[in-house]
């Protein structure tokens, strides 16, 4: 146990407060730097080429906000480990991908990662409320497969999928996470709040069509490994968004016009929904993906996760929802983002006027976020003393 200057026992720090800015800073910086490498032909930075740029989103954007969100309170020697461990990471695969350094440190920080966050759901009692430990444990686990895959002796194996499809198969296990997990913020809120107005709602967690949802998604993860067995995979995420818009409507989301941030969480909700049918309708019509995913990763991880970081700043910090308007700013720029980037891939060649809007659209949300935590962190920290 660790002590204070004045001999009392030194509090743990919540790790959202660290990974929640640092994410949203590096996601502030990374997608207008990703654009760049490519557009500028400069090959700068070199980190973000090829399958980089999905490797930095999913494995270093996306492993942040789950420390941040999953952690809890941790002694200050654990913190200090992940974060630098995750610093070293994206510094190392931005500049030098193909470095001792940038290939192991991203592994390590999954793995360190999954050592401390997976145990902490094991104490619940229903295996559904267990679930998510294994999904977190999931996908750090594909960090490791995307190194052997990029793996110059590895990928010359038949049996390894290439680094791209991995990180396809990334995406749908990170789609199964937030279709988990959101489910599991959204469902009390909403029925917490139709409480109060008298208003009764039988169909919460709605475990049957969860259960329905765990079981399409993982079946669409094991399929996605293989190109023969990716149009099976495409007809199991269309089933996927259909499943997910059912969910929401039973929350009877209409009722909550009060509450805008359950309506920004419900939007990013559906857009999971859209994601998933757009991305199945694609590989069902064996057009490339990519573009259609862009709406799981954007629009359902951006809104989702703005949504949550906010969320808890303000209640840690404030007792209190965040503001109508930051809410209705950053789903409505969240949108335009996602839509723009959908847009650029769909046209012959990536549209820069449109890449650019989209980056500019999240980098402006996700600086601003991050700066909002930091106000909120020091402002909590002013009424501890």
């Amino acid at each position: 146990m660790t002590l204070d200057n004045s001999g009392m026992p030194r509090k743990n720090i919540h790790a959202f407060w660290l990974f929640f800015p640092a994410a949203s800073i590096f996601a502030a910086l990374a997608v207008p730097l990703s654009i760049y490498s490519v557009l500028s032909k400069t090959g700068w930075p070199p980190g973000f080429l090829g399958a980089g740029h999905g490797h930095e989103l999913i494995f270093g954007f996306a492993l942040a906000l789950i420390a941040g969100y999953t952690l809890g309170p941790q002694p200050n020697r654990v913190l200090t480990l992940l974060f630098v461990l995750w610093i070293l990471a994206r510094v190392s695969w931005i500049l030098a991908p193909a470095s001792i350094a940038g290939q192991l440190l991203s592994p390590a920080f999954a793995l360190l990662l999954a050592r401390y966050a997976v145990p902490r759901f094991q104490a619940a009692k229903k295996w559904r409320n267990r679930i998510a430990g294994p999904l977190i444990l999931l996908l750090c686990l594909l960090s490791v497969v995307f190194w052997f895959s990029s793996n110059t002796m590895a990928a010359s194996e038949p049996a390894m999928p290439d680094s791209r499809r991995v990180l396809t198969t990334a995406i749908v296990a990170l789609l199964l996470l937030m279709t988990f997990i959101g489910g599991r913020i959204i469902a009390p809120a909403v029925a917490g709040t139709l409480e109060k107005q008298g208003i009764p709602l039988e169909a919460r967690v709605q475990p049957h069509v969860e259960g329905a949802l765990l079981a399409t998604l993982l079946l669409a993860l094991l399929f996605s490994f293989l190109p023969v067995t990716a149009p099976v995979a495409g007809l199991l995420l269309l089933v996927t968004g259909f499943l997910i818009v059912v969910r929401a409507v039973r929350w009877k989301l209409w009722h909550c016009r009060n509450r805008p941030d359950l309506l920004m969480l419900a939007l990013g909700y559906l857009w999971l929904a859209t994601g998933a049918g757009a991305s199945g309708l694609s590989i069902v019509m064996e057009s490339n993906p990519v573009s259609s995913m862009h709406l799981i990763t954007i629009g359902a991880l951006g809104t989702l996760s703005t949504s949550v970081i906010l969320r808890l700043a303000w209640q840690r910090a404030r007792r209190m929802t965040p503001p109508t308007w930051q809410v209705v700013g950053i789903a409505s720029g969240m949108a335009v983002a996602a839509i723009a980037r959908l847009y650029a891939g769909n046209t012959p060649f990536l549209e820069p006027t449109a890449l650019w809007l989209a980056a500019a659209s999240w980098s402006c949300i996700y600086g601003f976020v991050a700066l909002q935590v930091i106000l909120l962190f020091r402002d909590s920290q002013n009424r501890r003393k």
